[in-house]
């Protein structure tokens, strides 16, 4: 075990039967992970894709082509190359070819406005750019101003099988007629290369020499304010949580499994959960690129049969609330881990009765590759975050003094250590020396571990609510709204407040034909909150500000409150 003797860890108490405490991680490159499960399970279905599947030896063998296409067009070691894709295979083979190049894999989301891809691209030093071709617009406005030098445009119609493959060009040009986006023309230029043609190349056995401890990928955090942030996370990192993920399952077959991939692939929790962990079970990637079409994925998970769904708590909170979830067969799911946003615990238990399989809370931040800790999936299961991955350690620091550690059962900054950490900022060595202490890295969070060593967040430091000098953490109020049998989804942030400094109001989306009024709902905070903690005030709304992974931007919602005054002014 990493660490010190004298180090505590109660939660070894409570380990889970079948998982090691400890693993032996191969010095391997993230892209020999996809090389042994091609030779030990050739003929498996590695992703499927609209009913279309790829098998892990033809995955293996297009990775390669790729890679020797991008060695074509001028992708060199260490290049930074940016995947904006969707869950499609492309992101696949092309998150593996550019290992295989040698180069580091920046990974954006296609959502991004050009201001925010310019931002991005120039932090990182992306030259090239592997783009699905319906964000071409977005790409054009920045290659004309920034660092690009080369794209390579996919169509998703060349992983579609007949006859998706001949209605899909019909449905992409509704879609960006509506978006204002067609005709779309992608100029002849000597810059802008085709997917299709680029895998062609033949593979030339050739494949870059990386260590361990080279960066494997620039994950970029709180890219949408302020200045993005580059974690730069290893081979080490990214194989170790892989390992340390896959090992969190115990007692099952090495595949074929089939694991759900709806959250997006370009967020590290996906990219960990979904594809790596995958592969390194052999198992079956089921893709499906928008994870909010939940009457597309309820089918998918009736039709497919999935064992295993990581997913976010807003995907499970909508297939509760959807009309028809009677209609669709869900007893396939036997395993699913919540990730990226806290869980509520009424969620929790309404998805297990609906599905009959275990759906356990996790956590996890980008600068860990993303997973730290979970509820064992065969064990002991609290209302919380659970207890460390193998090879992890986790302690609770004064938030204003990481070098002193609170008092037991108190709340503190939580701080982990492991090799899923992450090797700093990218360029950013004063952020870097921010977080990383003395080998602990600092998430941010305020939590709290009780005594068989089980973690439960707090709250995000930054989010916290000082009403009077006392503390309110969003998530104890969020959870106590949750409990309301009218409400589908809370969250709840300070604003100020000129005599109380501030005060805590509430945004709730009522379930579907349910109804409450602002002092219900305060009424029913009261009989279960002290009073400081209680809103003060309650805004109804058709939905919440999200991500595109799921998870709601508290901050979005504050700014907005901002926003008020001057208007109304």
């Amino acid at each position: 075990m990493r660490g010190e003797s004298s180090f505590e860890r109660p939660w070894f108490a409570s380990w889970p039967s079948g998982v090691p405490r400890s693993i032996a991680y191969p010095d391997l490159p993230v892209q020999g992970l996809l090389r042994d499960a091609a030779k030990a399970y050739g003929d498996r279905p590695a992703i499927r894709f609209y009913g279309k599947v790829l098998r892990y030896r033809d995955l293996d063998a297009l990775a390669d082509r790729l890679a020797a296409g991008l060695r074509r067009i001028g992708v060199r070691p260490g290049d930074r190359v940016s995947l904006l894709l969707p869950n499609t295979p492309h992101f696949v083979v092309a998150f593996f070819a550019i290992l295989r190049a040698g180069g580091i894999v920046v990974q954006t989301n296609p959502i991004y406005t050009p201001r925010e891809l310019e931002e991005l691209w120039t932090d990182a030093g992306a030259e090239t750019v592997i783009a699905l071709d319906r964000f071409w617009p977005n790409v054009a406005k920045v290659r004309a101003s920034g660092s690009v030098r080369r794209v390579v445009i996919c169509d998703a119609a060349e992983f579609l099988k007949t006859p998706l493959r001949q209605l899909y060009p019909i449905k992409k040009k509704r879609e960006l007629t509506k978006e204002g986006h067609w005709p779309l023309v992608i100029p002849q230029e000597s810059w802008v290369h085709r997917f299709a043609d680029l895998v062609e190349t033949p593979a030339d056995g050739s494949e870059a020499n990386v260590a361990p401890d080279d960066v494997a990928v620039l994950q970029y955090t709180g890219g949408t304010t302020g200045t993005p942030k580059g974690a730069m996370l290893t081979h080490r990192n990214l194989v170790a949580n892989a390992m340390q993920t896959a090992a969190w399952f115990p007692g099952q077959v090495q595949g074929p499994e089939r694991v759900l991939g709806a959250i997006p692939l370009f967020h590290v929790y996906g990219l960990t959960a979904v594809m790596l962990f995958s592969i390194v079970r052999g198992n079956e990637m089921i893709l499906y690129p928008n994870p909010r079409e939940i009457d597309a994925i309820l089918k998918l998970i009736d039709r497919t049969k999935p064992a295993l769904f990581p997913g976010v708590p807003t995907m499970y909170i909508a297939i509760l609330r959807h009309p028809n979830l009677s209609k669709y067969d869900l007893r396939s799911i036997r395993a699913c881990i919540s990730g990226a946003a806290p869980l509520p615990n009424e969620v929790r238990k309404q998805f297990e009765a609906a599905t009959g399989g275990h759906l356990v809370e996790g956590y996890g931040l980008t600068e860990a590759s993303p997973v730290t800790h979970c509820n064992p999936i065969g064990g002991l299961v609290k209302e919380c975050i659970g207890i460390p991955f193998p090879d992890t350690d986790a302690k609770l620091v004064d938030p204003e003094d990481s070098t002193r550690d609170v008092p037991p059962g108190s709340p503190g900054e939580l701080a982990i250590r492991g090799p899923q950490v992450m090797k700093g900022y990218w360029n950013r060595p004063d952020e870097t020396a921010l977080v990383l202490r003395g080998g602990w890295l600092l998430t941010g969070d305020i939590a709290k571990m009780d005594e068989d060593g089980y973690f439960s967040i707090v709250d995000r430091k930054k989010d916290l609510i000082l009403c009077s000098g006392y503390k309110v953490y969003p998530r104890e109020v969020e959870e106590v709204l949750f409990m309301h049998p009218a409400v589908g989804e809370a969250a709840a942030i300070g604003v100020p407040d000129p005599y109380r400094g501030e005060t805590v109001k509430a945004f709730v989306v009522l379930k579907d034909g349910m109804s409450a009024t602002e002092p219900d709902i305060i009424t029913f905070c009261k009989e279960r909150l002290a009073a400081f903690k209680v809103p003060r005030a309650v805004e109804f709304t058709k939905d919440l500000p999200k991500s595109l992974v799921g998870k709601v931007l508290r901050r979005r919602l504050r700014e907005r409150e901002m926003e008020r005054p001057r208007t109304a002014a």
